[in-house]
């Protein structure tokens, strides 16, 4: 069998039909390119999640009050009061795998600058949080632990908070501001790390010594929170483990009881904002794969047709010698010519279109190769399958019967 001459055979014919074969192409150009598009989009979601995760504290550990029935009434966890000073300092001090601790107490309202004012929120939490948080003081310093240890009406202000208050460029160290009428100190800047991928903007916040906003603003004793970084990413849930178990330890907690507090790290949230996004990557390619079944239809819809038109031509040469399986090659590798040449096109497409969604639209873009392979062989498996059976048809033609059709 002579494959060359098979592959001639077919290129003539397509050659022939060049703008019916671009039509049939079109339907394979656009599912491979809408595929490569759809998952490099769902790729790049996925590693900007954990990108800005990171930048947050990827080994962040966050402690909460839980809910808990006090009288058979089940309260939120805002009602709850479970967390204490007590409860930070034995974490502080008998958890080996966690290198810093803040408590954390936080309180919404308008801050206000001469005629300025804009609403914000005002977190109290001590040094660590600094590095927990992966923050950094751009200009001034941070309070020390001697303002804690006073309640020290001293803050730290995000770059937001400066734009909105300080609208003609001054310098907003040592300048005096208001919340919730207690007037703060600004001592130090931080540096800006603009919005989260949850749209989150994380310049806009106020710093302050904890206790300073549990006296003077919420008037209360005990904390919102405690913030945690384990010694590792990997130490994250042992650390976990550990903060648990001295918690239920300290609220007295029976082995029957359930937790009154609940303790979450990054790494979880990371992992369920990466499936989610996962999840709606595989949607969305399903969605655009099913362009791919409508070119694999137009394939052979598109066969059959070249088929019937080519009837006295297949009976022709089976008659002078060619036997079925040449037949059978020639339309299946037509077919296969018509997926593979529009798969490159969509590929080239698909990578083109992403490159334009990356740097004209400016949303995360990651091009993996394994999409643009099983995007590509995808597109072949489909003219293949689509192809084989119209092919097969030809192939059992009746010679004389063939010759004879009009």
């Amino acid at each position: 069998m002579n494959y060359g001459n098979l592959i001639r055979i077919a290129l003539r014919a397509l050659n022939n039909n060049k703008f019916r074969g671009f039509l049939t192409m079109l339907g394979i150009i656009i599912g491979v390119a809408s595929v490569i598009a759809m998952l490099a989009i769902g790729q790049g979601s996925k590693r900007s999640i954990r990108e800005q995760i990171s930048e947050m504290g990827s080994n962040m550990i966050m402690i909460h009050p839980g809910q808990g029935r006090f009288g058979g009434v089940r309260q939120s966890a805002a009602d709850m009061e479970t967390l204490k000073i007590r409860d930070y300092e034995s974490i502080r001090r008998e958890v080996r795998l966690i290198d810093n601790c803040s408590p954390s107490v936080n309180a919404s309202g308008q801050v206000i600058y001469g005629a300025n004012n804009s609403p914000t929120t005002m977190y109290g939490i001590n040094r660590d949080y600094l590095d927990i948080r992966k923050l950094v003081v751009e200009k001034g310093e941070m309070f020390t632990d001697h303002d804690i240890a006073t309640s020290a009406k001293v803050c730290v202000v995000g770059t937001t908070i400066v734009k909105e208050l300080f609208t003609n460029g001054e310098d907003p160290l040592g300048k005096t501001i208001r919340f919730d009428k207690t007037p703060f100190r600004i001592i130090g800047v931080l540096e800006s790390k603009g919005y989260n991928s949850m749209g989150q903007d994380q310049d806009d916040l106020i710093l302050a010594p904890y206790t300073t906003v549990q006296k003077r603003i919420l008037a209360i004793t005990h904390l919102q929170g405690i913030y945690a970084s384990a010694v590792t990413e990997e130490a994250s849930e042992p650390a976990i483990e550990e903060i648990s178990a001295i918690l239920r330890q300290n609220h007295n907690l029976a082995a029957d009881e359930e937790d009154d507090f609940n303790v979450r790290s990054q790494e979880e949230l990371s992992s369920m904002l990466s499936s989610t996004t996962e999840l709606m990557t595989v949607l969305l390619a399903c969605i655009a794969g099913i362009s791919l079944l409508v070119g694999g239809i137009g394939i052979m819809n598109i066969m059959y047709v070249s088929v019937t038109e080519r009837t006295r031509e297949i009976g022709l040469r089976m008659s002078i010698g060619a036997k079925g399986r040449h037949i059978l090659f020639q339309f299946l590798i037509e077919a296969v010519i018509i997926s593979v040449t529009g798969g490159i096109i969509g590929v080239l497409l698909g990578i083109g279109a992403s490159m334009v969604i990356k740097y004209g639209i400016g949303w995360p873009v990651y091009i993996q190769l394994y999409s643009v392979v099983l995007s590509f062989l995808v597109c072949t498996i489909t003219g293949i399958f689509f192809g084989w059976y119209p092919a097969q048809k030809a192939s059992n033609l009746n010679p004389i019967d063939a010759i004879r059709y009009e």
